[in-house]
């Protein structure tokens, strides 16, 4: 593996490895590494020919009272663990190669971007991350780039500034990794202490309780809110959001007919922690449907049913 800091240096390994007819697979990160990230690295390795994992603290999408300057860094660690997943290239630039004296170009994708984090952080953040993804997709031009789940809301403004700029690479999304205690996998788990960690665990527990109400048949936006919200005031955990949007647009849900994004995020401890479930209607439809009548649902099945996987993955 090799690590790169310049924008030539990334476009001419890249150039190589195309000229073998190469597919090239990116990971976009702002590194601390975790499982999580590592997954992404593996899906890339194993649907590409070159995998470039970017590594790059980007700090356009930061407020002025976020964790810029306090977040996890550890290049020689992240670098280890890239290298022993197969990867190529670790382009890790200064913030200078990115955003050059002179910089005066903003990406801004209206709608998506104005609830959930957009609205709790502020438009910056979407606008950094639009900006600087675009930036690394000009440099690399991968043929795919792999995105984590856990992010479901940046995962759709990517898609977004994919579609409206023509832009020529596949996007990704892959499942949430999480903990044996199923609390998602995040660079900033670290700066959570002992408490804090056991009572992280609450948000999926929320989401859990919110999803066992939607598969118990419970269609209503607000019931099934009102389950999670149980889990988390019995936590102790006052939630910035606790929401159902529309899985594709974010558009707010009232009663769940298409699928559906569960999201939340909240500050515990030292943290500032999102999670997030898709209740989807397809499943539930067929759930529905067996209820009602099983043969129907499945015609001549007589055993377990293979499924496709879902998503772009």
């Amino acid at each position: 593996m090799r690590i790169l800091r310049t924008i030539p240096e990334v476009r001419a390994a890249v150039r190589e490895a195309r000229l073998a007819n190469g597919t090239v697979g990116l990971v976009p990160t702002m590194g601390a590494f975790h499982d999580g990230h590592l997954s992404l690295m593996r899906a890339a390795r194993a649907a590409s020919d070159f995998v470039v994992v970017s590594l790059f603290v980007n700090p356009t999408q930061f407020g002025a009272n976020e964790d810029l300057n306090s977040y996890p860094r550890d290049e020689a660690r992240d670098a280890g663990l890239a290298e022993a997943e197969g990867v190529d290239i670790l382009f890790a630039p200064a913030a200078s190669e990115i955003y050059p004296e002179g910089f005066a170009t903003n990406i801004h994708v209206a709608g998506l971007t104005d609830v959930l984090d957009g609205a709790s952080r502020g438009a910056h953040h979407f606008d950094g991350v639009a900006t600087v993804v675009a930036k690394l997709f000009g440099i690399v031009r991968p043929d795919a780039a792999y995105f984590g789940q856990k992010d479901a809301q940046q995962v759709l403004v990517v898609r977004r500034v994919v579609r409206d700029l023509d832009l020529d690479v596949r996007i990704v999304a892959c499942p949430i990794v999480r903990e044996a205690d199923g609390l998602a996998m995040s660079s900033r788990n670290v700066y959570l202490d002992d408490a804090a960690r056991e009572q992280a665990t609450a948000l999926n527990r929320a989401l859990d309780a919110a999803a066992a109400a939607f598969a118990a048949g419970e269609r209503e936006a607000p019931s099934i809110l009102a389950a999670a919200q149980q889990v988390l005031d019995a936590a102790g955990i006052s939630p910035e959001y606790l929401e159902l949007r529309d899985a594709e647009t974010l558009e707010p849900v009232m009663r769940v007919e298409r699928d559906a994004l569960l999201a939340v995020a909240a500050h515990v401890g030292a943290a500032r922690l999102i999670d997030n479930h898709v209740l989807s209607a397809t499943d539930a439809a067929v759930t529905d449907a067996d209820a009602a009548d099983p043969d129907a649902a499945h015609p001549g099945a007589v055993g377990p049913q293979a499924t496709e996987p879902k998503g772009d993955a």
